[in-house]
């Protein structure tokens, strides 16, 4: 499963978990949930910025590549 497909899950899972807690009354359960889907974003955006680097550092290297040829 790619990062992405990853990401998602904690985050639904996080998302079953607060519900769960509401529905409880679970105010840890509650706060693990949203704990979840916090850590899954935060995994998401830092997965975003990896690939836009990586993006940008081919751009680059082609560049050069066809600068140098």
């Amino acid at each position: 499963m790619n990062d992405q497909m990853q990401n998602k899950a904690e985050d639904l899972k996080g998302r079953a978990k607060e519900a769960a807690g509401a529905v409880t009354g679970d105010d840890q359960l509650k706060a693990e949930g949203q704990g979840d889907q916090l850590k899954a974003g935060i995994k998401d955006k830092v997965d975003q910025a990896k690939d836009k680097v990586k993006e940008r550092s081919e751009e680059h290297t082609s560049e050069l590549q066809s600068h140098h040829d």
